[in-house]
């Protein structure tokens, strides 16, 4: 065989690689466009599964309005609606934002079912565990939204209403929004310690630079207090702010954790070559 004869067979040989690759990539693109699907399928049946059992769902909603008035004596009082067709913002935000929150667990379970076979082991081992921590640290966030910062939100301002003699007559799809956007809103925010502890082990960031961002982070957590509570008063931007500087100083803590046994790892890893080579000397 010539030389051309072989270059002919070694060119002819390249095709199937670059067609498998080929393939290889747009059976890529249809994984991810299936796993796009699931999650807006999942999504669509959970805001349907919300549509129906809207009015318990609506009756869940306005415990924390009933805890605040009943402990301000104002029990009796309901919401009310100022537009005719204010009534269909209410089911949207409803509807819309809850299937989101019941929808997000298995929908991080697709999104790390695509991602799982580009990781490696040792991020393939993180995989899981952040995906569960993602769905507990926004069940405890909206949970602690939920059950006690908007219904003492909400008795500090019926309080001051009531101390100004203003009438306290709140709107339907306000206070619905209002509700909804603070316990997901604060659920988010809790994701805090595990995007901190991710970025520390896949070494996109370090605890030296977490630490020198306090401060500003701090000035961050008070702004998103602002945002998410109902009032603009200290108090209860602090009851936002404190907890997710908490949560940051935890994450801190691990990411630290992290970093030492890195470091140990290495020094182990450095003591044996030394060995090695000793003994090879």
């Amino acid at each position: 065989m010539n030389e051309e004869d072989y270059r002919d067979d070694e060119d002819f040989g390249e095709e199937p690689e670059e067609e498998s690759r080929g393939m290889g990539f747009l059976d890529h693109l249809e994984e991810l466009r299936w796993t796009l699907f699931k999650c807006l399928g999942i999504f669509l049946a959970a805001v349907i599964a919300v549509a129906i059992f809207l009015v318990p769902a609506t009756h869940l909603l306005n415990r924390p309005m009933r805890i605040a008035m009943s402990a301000t004596g104002l029990e009796g009082q309901g919401l009310f609606m100022v537009s005719p067709m204010g009534v269909f913002s209410v089911v949207v935000q409803v509807c819309f934002l809850g299937g989101l929150g019941l929808a997000m667990p298995f929908m991080l379970f697709f999104l790390g079912r695509f991602i799982a076979p580009a990781l490696k082991p040792e991020e393939l081992k993180v995989l899981l565990p952040a995906c569960a921590g993602t769905f507990f640290l926004f069940l405890g966030g909206a949970c602690f939204s939920y059950f006690f910062l908007v219904p003492e939100a909400l008795k500090f301002a019926i309080r001051l209403n009531v101390m100004f003699g203003f009438e306290v007559l709140w709107s339907a799809d306000r206070y619905y929004g209002l509700l909804v956007w603070t316990v997901l809103g604060l659920g988010f925010c809790f994701q805090l310690p595990l995007v901190v502890y991710v970025l520390v082990f896949l070494r996109v960031i370090g605890t030296d630079k977490l630490r020198k961002a306090r401060p500003y982070m701090i000035v961050l957590f008070f702004f998103l207090g602002a945002l998410l509570t109902p009032t603009w008063d200290p108090i209860t931007q602090s009851m936002v702010a404190l907890p997710m500087w908490l949560l940051y100083e935890i994450s801190l803590f691990f990411a630290a954790k992290l970093e030492a046994k890195r470091e140990k790892e290495i020094e182990e890893a450095l003591a044996d070559i030394e060995e090695d080579e000793e003994w090879m000397d």
